[in-house]
């Protein structure tokens, strides 16, 4: 599951025909792309991974015999995206374990043009690193699937620099969202930050996330995850 999160977050690419030396995320088929995982749970645990992600170039998509830009993580599951002057939409995703595609609610943004400061958009997330202390099942996200998550392109020009180089112009996306949980019967219920912050250069696409899922009870357990890139083609 953790995988499958990450590659929610960063399955971006759609149906169209823009060059990849000026894309926001490169589309065509051949490129990959590894990133560093570091995830955090509480103060004190701490784990790395190395997740893949490769483009695997356009394909008719059976839910409606339309072509779309397809995705594949290491982990099993695809994407299809497609992209027009509205932006980048996610249209559909499947597991290794499921026979068939699964379709998204129609207009959910990866990326909403015009890609300039200041364009927002809404896009369904969870809580994928908050747990409870000591309430079974531990994941709020089981009793939480679908809370509405506001993202706002913050910078267009930013330099930055991970493991794989430095990189520019790149836009900074932030992503914020607020899950009100029953806590315990004396606190009852409290609002919950969660925040995304994603970085997408010119010719390269994601090269960096950071997802903050802060605690401010001690009846909750927060968490954190920063994806980096280390290579890519």
């Amino acid at each position: 599951m953790r995988r499958r999160f990450l590659f929610t977050l960063i399955a971006l690419t759609g149906c169209g025909r823009t060059s990849d030396s000026q894309s926001w995320f490169p589309l065509e088929a051949g490129h990959r792309w590894t990133y560093t995982v570091t995830t955090r749970s509480g103060a004190d645990t701490s784990e790395r991974e190395s997740l893949t992600l490769r483009t695997l170039g356009s394909a008719t998509l059976v839910l409606d015999d339309q072509p779309a830009w397809q995705r594949r993580s290491d982990s099993g599951v695809n994407y299809w995206l497609r992209a027009d002057d509205a932006g980048i939409v996610r249209v559909a995703s499947k597991s290794d374990m499921q026979a068939d595609p699964v379709a998204d609610a129609p207009g959910r943004f990866v990326l909403k043009a015009p890609f300039v400061v200041g364009t927002q958009w809404q896009a369904p997330t969870t809580a994928y690193l908050l747990m409870r202390t000591a309430e079974y099942p531990r994941e709020i996200k089981h009793s939480h699937p679908n809370i509405p998550m506001t993202y706002e392109i913050e910078a267009v020009s930013e330099v930055v620099r991970t493991p794989a180089g430095s990189f520019s112009p790149c836009l900074r996306v932030r992503g914020s969202a607020t899950v009100k949980i029953f806590v315990d019967a004396i606190t009852g219920y409290r609002d919950q930050p969660l925040t995304t912050l994603e970085w997408y250069c010119r010719g390269v696409g994601l090269v960096k996330l950071e997802r903050s899922e802060p605690s401010t009870s001690p009846m909750l357990v927060g968490g954190s995850r920063t994806l980096e890139l280390e290579s890519w083609q």
